[in-house]
């Protein structure tokens, strides 16, 4: 490897790092478009402390969880607390194969890992408690992200199997998802969305917000699965950025008719989450499959999520944005299509795809629920109905999103001083 190419190599790499972290901004983006205004300040006050809370938490230890040097095939290996820079060459050039260097591994993979919480934000939006929510996040990020994510990518007992996971359709969208599922079950619905009378739609507040974040996570995408290369390669990278972008535009058209057909309306948000839909369903296998097999994946997630969001909603599991949908069940099919579509087709592979995905979802379920189960039982995961009506950014924030912000600002900070 000279050190040209290890240059290259490890500049796409940083690059590709900052693509994933704007895709932070477009989750923050897209979840305040799709809550109530009353809940803007506090799903962004938690997107903010989800990408701090991510970073740290994988710095002291997730890192190391989920790359512990061991031999193939494990399933659980821990290398100590805290980063520790290779001497010499070992931690630049000849760190993994001259692609990147130690310490860009780190950050490229800890942009990763505050995603899983992200999802389970969104979800849980508009009726949680911020401190539990905050301890939620810094466990699951802390331990349970890292574990799974060792299974495959750190060389663990997936990986030895033979499952296929490019860029984490399951072992970062699916792990958010689950989370979510598990959550949403114990927190319950919103008040007033489920009732004698039916289904009540709770309209977010800023379809203009909810459109801006999705074209931020569909250009973060770029980074995260061109990155997932892990190198400059230019044939590698090119196709992954090719077999993104058709699977996006497949799951948005997708997502439009089938919308459509079913509510006989022009759903933005279905749109939006159809394209969500369909880069997630691609990430699995972005390196492996043609051009229009990426386009087949994406349009089959982009008609899974009017019906999943309908099914969800039947089962009066209320999601706001949509986060089990689009990451939990096409997280769940883009792994699959591993199986089905491209290099690796075959029912060998597909049945690992399957086990695969469904033993990272049951640990991640138990993990998550269990969780959240033992923060309902002790300090409580639920705000108060009057919070609730009153809504977050008042009841757990003492402010306001849009134009009385600054005014209660400083009359908490006058009152505080006195």
């Amino acid at each position: 490897m000279n050190e040209a190419l290890f240059t290259a190599n490890n500049l796409w790499m940083l690059i590709a790092t900052v693509f994933v972290f704007i895709m932070h901004l477009g989750f923050a983006s897209l979840e305040a478009g799709l809550v109530q205004r009353k809940n803007t300040v506090n799903i962004l006050f938690k997107n903010v402390m989800i990408i701090a809370i991510g970073l740290l938490t994988y710095f002291i230890m997730g890192f190391n969880l989920m790359y512990p040097g061991m031999n193939e095939g494990g399933f659980f290996g821990f290398s100590g607390f805290g980063l520790s820079m290779p001497e010499g060459d070992a931690g630049a050039i000849g760190y993994a194969d001259g692609h990147y260097t130690y310490w860009t591994d780190f950050i490229f993979q800890g942009m990763f890992a505050a995603t899983a919480a992200t999802i389970v934000s969104g979800a849980v939006a508009e009726r949680i408690k911020l401190n539990s929510f905050l301890v939620f996040a810094t466990v699951f990020v802390a331990i349970c992200y890292p574990i799974t994510g060792m299974w495959k990518w750190g060389g663990g007992w997936l990986n030895a199997a033979g499952f296929y996971d490019f860029a984490g359709s399951t072992l970062v969208h699916a792990v958010g998802g689950w989370a979510a599922l598990a959550s949403i079950l114990l927190l319950g619905s919103r008040k007033g969305k489920y009732t004698a009378d039916g289904i009540k739609p709770i309209p977010g507040h800023s379809m203009p917000l909810a459109a801006l974040g999705v074209f931020m996570l569909w250009f973060g995408w770029f980074g995260f699965n061109g990155g997932s290369v892990l190198s400059a390669d230019p044939v590698a990278v090119s196709l992954v950025f090719v077999t993104t972008c058709l699977a996006a535009a497949a799951g948005a058209v997708a997502a439009f008719f089938t919308s459509y057909l079913l509510f006989k309306s022009h759903d933005l948000s279905m749109v939006l989450n159809g394209i969500l839909g369909g880069l997630v369903g691609i990430t699995a296998g972005a390196d492996l499959m043609s051009p229009m097999e990426a386009i087949i994946i994406g349009a089959i997630a982009g008609v899974i999520i009017p019906f999943s969001v309908i099914t969800f909603d039947k089962l009066k599991l209320d999601d706001p944005v949509g986060a089990t949908s689009v990451h939990l069940m096409c997280g769940l099919w883009g792994t699959l299509a591993v199986g089905i579509f491209g290099s690796k087709a075959g029912l060998g592979q597909l049945w690992v795809q399957l086990y695969g995905t469904l033993a990272i979802g049951a640990f991640t379920f138990a993990f998550a629920f269990g969780l959240m189960y033992l923060l309902k039982i002790t300090i409580g995961i639920r705000v108060s109905e009057e919070e609730e009506e009153k809504g977050l950014d008042v009841a757990e924030h003492e402010m306001h999103a849009y134009g009385e912000s600054m005014e209660s600002s400083m009359a908490h900070y006058q009152l505080s001083v006195k």
